[in-house]
């Protein structure tokens, strides 16, 4: 530290929006600053490639208010570049009351490049509020436009993020789709311009897929029975965990089994927690990739998960109404009919299909 120089911490943070804010460009600016005001510094603490949305994603903030709120620190202030780079926090409040932490502890933040200075006048104090504002601003006006590109892209059936499922690797592909190579897990694009798709995983997982489909529909086994089958014989699940009911029936539901590209699920928005969509949001571009079963079983496993989830009353409304439609009743009707589930399923929850018959008043005998 150099004599009659003030001590200081610099705080540096870059995401990946521009160039302006690079982890150098930031230094070079608050090394100026720090030059032309008698400081010198003493301590760095960044956040490289972080976003400012959160204050849990972000060690070195986090490092630099434990420090000062310890006490015990040799900086008496922290220079950082602007507002923006202390954080883009969705609450206002938020960012003012790391700030107010520093200050409390004798410890303020100049702004280096700001057209303001950050001593408590009222100027000051409007400029850095409506700063922080346009800071949170930013944030949400960004993630509006990348949803808008990913569901473009989307539409168009390239993937946009996530574990390509089993049975699936992800292929990267170059703008005028070009095959290049098969990612690996937790591999990513390089070039801005390159997409990637969905391609047929190893045999092995591919047997697998079907082989769930096949105890699911031809078997006729439970979601929580088929993943018992899986784990007594040491199957791997997609994430080398323990399947579980909810693991099946994703693998079970996904129109990406179909061959369909599917986004917009769920959602993350702003750091906030991840939220189901509703499925008249998601974005499903079908014959985006080849698929691994073949349509007749997926749908046939869609009618089943649908039938789970009504109630035996409901499934013989939907018989007694497919009756009124046709004044007739047969295996062929019922599975060629769009509202009611197939004759296996209605066999399978009411011990026969005749017994369907007789629970709704049919006397099919008559029809012979």
């Amino acid at each position: 530290m150099t004599a009659d120089l003030v001590p200081v911490a610099q705080y540096l943070r870059m995401s990946s929006e521009h160039q302006q804010y690079s982890i150098e460009n930031q230094s070079m600016t608050i090394k100026n600053y720090a030059d032309s005001h008698g400081f010198d510094i003493v301590r760095t603490y960044s956040d490289p490639a972080k976003t400012g949305v959160l204050l849990k994603r972000r060690q070195g903030l986090q490092q630099l208010l434990k420090d000062v709120l310890n006490g015990g620190t040799i900086f008496r202030a922290i220079l950082v570049y602007d507002v923006s780079r202390w954080g883009r926090f969705q609450d206002t409040d938020e960012s003012a009351h790391y700030e107010f932490l520093c200050k409390s502890a004798g410890i303020p933040v100049h702004y280096c490049a700001e057209p303001f200075t950050n001593d408590g006048s009222l100027p000051s104090s409007i400029m850095k509020a409506v700063k922080r504002v346009m800071a949170g601003e930013y944030s949400r006006e960004l993630g509006i436009k990348v949803f808008a590109g990913q569901k473009r892209l989307a539409e168009l059936g390239f993937k946009q993020g996530g574990p390509p499922g089993l049975g699936f690797r992800r292929l990267l592909i170059s703008s005028d789709r070009t095959p290049k190579q098969v990612l690996a897990g937790g591999e990513r694009k390089s070039i801005a311009t390159d997409r990637v798709t969905l391609v047929p995983g190893p045999t092995n997982e591919i047997e697998q897929v079907q082989e769930i489909y096949r105890l699911f529909t031809i078997e006729g086994l439970s979601l929580n029975a088929i993943a018992r089958n899986l784990n007594h014989r040491k199957i791997r699940s997609p994430q080398s965990a323990t399947w579980t009911h909810s693991v099946v029936r994703t693998i079970l539901s996904h129109p990406r089994y179909l061959g369909s590209n599917v986004f917009n699920q769920t959602t993350k928005r702003l750091g906030g927690p991840w939220v189901a969509r509703p499925r008249a949001e998601w974005v499903i571009c079908p014959g985006a990739h080849q698929g691994i079963v073949d349509p007749k079983t997926f749908m046939s496993a869609q009618e089943i998960l649908a039938a789970k989830r009504k109630t035996n009353e409901q499934l013989l409304s939907d018989l007694r109404c497919l009756l009124e439609s046709k004044e007739r009743l047969s295996v062929k009707i019922i599975d060629e009919a769009h509202r009611t589930v197939c004759s296996r399923t209605l066999s399978r929850r009411f011990g026969g299909i005749r017994k369907a018959y007789e629970l709704i008043g049919y006397k099919w005998w008559l029809d012979l």
